[in-house]
């Protein structure tokens, strides 16, 4: 077939390409969701080198695993893999079930990741559906319907269900996702070197700018909150975020959202005298640190501030650490500029040949 040979020609040298068992295999499927494959190239191969086998991932804590996912985010897919190990490790003897169903119903696995798994590690023809998949198909077909409904979903698969080979695959999965992401482009698509364009109903009809339909996105809700970077003898405050939720399990400073009409360096006192049980007093204000995630946006403002009389509570881990610990334990990336911030702030009173306000 002319797309498996054009994928023979000019496919990627991944390195995922390179193992095809099916941890490897999975491993990079759960890494590449959401994640382009630049960024995810370094972390995969890294990841492999800290737990080779699943056996030892699944003997991992959640800790280690989030450490080595920090900065990859969507960090509930590291939480779903090592779950998903440990229950592979429990009711499969550590043997990853080849049965789709079976693999199916593991954490963390859904339609996209069973069927790309399934069909590059097991043989399975099963259709693997992500965005580019999505905007190929559509623009194959001429599809012109709102890609986010689960009309057009079925739509396409129905379509792949019908066209994809017994033999071979997941070569042919991952042939529409190389060719949804080097040349069947979101932007200025390259439809003379596509190896479909002799039956592509858009380059047919002139429609590929305007394939595939995507409704209007609804704007992500802005927050504001205020983070307390608490210090006492030289070391700073920390505490774990509850394992389930967003950005569960990882570590952060204390603080919240600011209430309506309220200040920054109010609802800093507010947070930590509720959250912790203890008054603090602010000494100095660290700026402030924007970050989007997938559904809305944040604008953390920081605070450096010295603990009041009284003993924190707080029902979550913590630690005290220096700051040279910090690195130790995986953080939100907002946090890491955090660390600059404050790194600015010290060398300042280094400057001035002052005093740390850190000691």
């Amino acid at each position: 077939m002319l797309l498996e040979r054009w994928f023979a020609a000019n496919g990627r040298d991944l390195p995922w390409r390179q193992r095809r068992d099916l941890y490897a295999v999975w491993v990079s499927e759960v890494m590449l969701q959401q994640t382009r494959v630049d960024t995810a190239q370094p972390y995969f191969e890294d990841f492999l080198n800290r737990f080779p086998t699943l056996e030892r991932l699944a003997a991992s804590s959640l800790g280690e695993v989030l450490k080595a996912w920090e900065g990859l985010g969507y960090y509930s897919r590291a939480r779903n893999l090592l779950r998903a190990a440990q229950r592979v490790v429990a009711d499969y003897h550590g043997r990853i079930p080849v049965e789709y169903e079976c693999f199916r119903e593991l954490p963390g696995v859904g339609d996209y990741i069973a069927a790309a798994v399934m069909s590059i590690g097991c043989g399975l023809a099963v259709p693997a559906i992500d965005g580019n998949v999505m905007r190929v198909v559509c623009r194959w077909q001429g599809i012109d319907t709102d890609v986010r409904l689960a009309a057009t979903r079925r739509r396409v698969r129905s379509f792949l269900e019908a066209v994809i080979p017994a033999r071979a695959p997941g070569r042919f999965n991952e042939s529409l996702m190389e060719l949804g992401a080097l040349v069947c482009l979101p932007q200025s698509p390259r439809c003379l070197a596509c190896p479909l364009r002799p039956g592509c109903r858009a380059a047919r009809g002139g429609l590929a700018s305007l394939l595939p339909v995507k409704g209007r996105k609804a704007k992500p809700p802005l927050y504001h909150a205020a983070l307390a970077v608490i210090v006492r003898g030289g070391r700073l405050f920390i505490q774990q975020r509850p394992e389930h939720g967003h950005l569960g399990g990882l570590w952060e400073f204390p603080g919240g959202k600011c209430r309506a009409g309220e200040k920054p360096e109010h609802a800093v006192v507010r947070e930590c005298r509720e959250e912790l049980g203890v008054a603090v007093r602010v000494l100095a204000d660290l700026g402030e640190v924007a970050h989007a995630y997938s559904h809305f946006k944040v604008v953390l403002r920081v605070f450096v501030c010295r603990p009041g009389p009284g003993r924190i509570h707080s029902p979550r881990p913590h630690h005290w650490v220096r700051m040279a610990e910090l690195g130790r334990y995986p953080f939100p990336a907002a946090n890491h500029r955090i660390f600059s911030l404050l790194e600015e702030y010290l060398e300042k009173y280094k400057e001035k040949n002052c005093p740390r306000p850190l000691t």
